[in-house]
């Protein structure tokens, strides 16, 4: 696979997207995918995730939140959990970084002709990336569908932020998830009625937070890779589908 590093900078501090996709993109004019990972940032298991993703389907975008000396491996639950807050709590930052690595990606790949600027744009957020994307679509990120896996944080860090999404929404969740509950997620459905997003919302029973994140594995959260590959499916239909 083509795997290119993408540095970027925001506020004096360095950080590094990820374009994967397969050898031949260039011909087989794949559309792109922006992915927002959960709160290990671009480490080796998202990176697998991406090179999932991108096979035989998309140009993944892969994007870094919290910057090349985040050291994921070097930090315990507590650790990871006050690196994500800290990028969720700054909306400034998160609409900033997170629109820059989509751009940067963008124009890179564009660049090396793996894409073309009117392919159709797609994203998916697993967990805190899933509220980083939220808030990106709520500020107008244009994307042509979404897809969010196990939601973290999916109301707007600023109560009352119109929602702009343009795209389509596929909501995918687990009906145990202790982290996000079902009342959460009515609010943010409410919130995509309210914006006049097509959106679906897909129930897993039994399922708990972070299915589809191979090292989860603590309690309300644990990886379960027949849900996984389901929710693939599931995205890959969806996306398909998108006019």
């Amino acid at each position: 696979m083509i795997e290119i590093t993408v540095p970027y900078e925001v506020n004096g501090r360095s950080y590094a997207g990820r374009i994967v996709c397969d050898d031949d993109a260039a011909e087989r004019a794949y559309p792109v995918l922006f992915m927002q990972p959960d709160w290990y940032g671009v480490w080796p298991e998202t990176i697998e995730q991406a090179r999932t993703l991108a096979a035989g389907r998309y140009v993944v975008f892969l994007a870094d939140m919290f910057g090349t000396d985040y050291g994921p491996e070097n930090k315990d639950f507590d650790g990871l959990l006050q690196g994500m807050l800290a990028v969720h709590k700054d909306l400034d930052f998160t609409l900033k970084c997170g629109s820059l690595a989509y751009e940067t990606m963008l124009q890179k790949a564009i660049a090396q002709g793996l894409v073309t600027a009117d392919a159709k744009k797609f994203a998916v957020g697993y967990c805190a990336g899933g509220g980083f994307l939220m808030e990106q679509t709520r500020a107008g990120a244009e994307f042509d569908a979404v897809t969010i896996l196990h939601i973290t944080n999916p109301a707007p860090v600023v109560p009352g932020t119109p929602c702009k999404m343009t795209g389509r929404a596929l909501i995918i969740h687990g009906d145990k998830d202790p982290v996000t509950s079902q009342e959460m997620l009515n609010g943010m459905q409410a919130e995509l009625d309210g914006a006049g997003v097509e959106w679906q919302t897909v129930w897993f029973s039994g399922a708990v937070h972070s299915f589809c994140v191979p090292s989860a594995n603590f309690p309300g959260a644990q990886y379960d890779e027949k849900l996984c590959r389901r929710s693939y499916r599931m995205m890959h239909a969806f996306f398909a589908e998108t006019e």
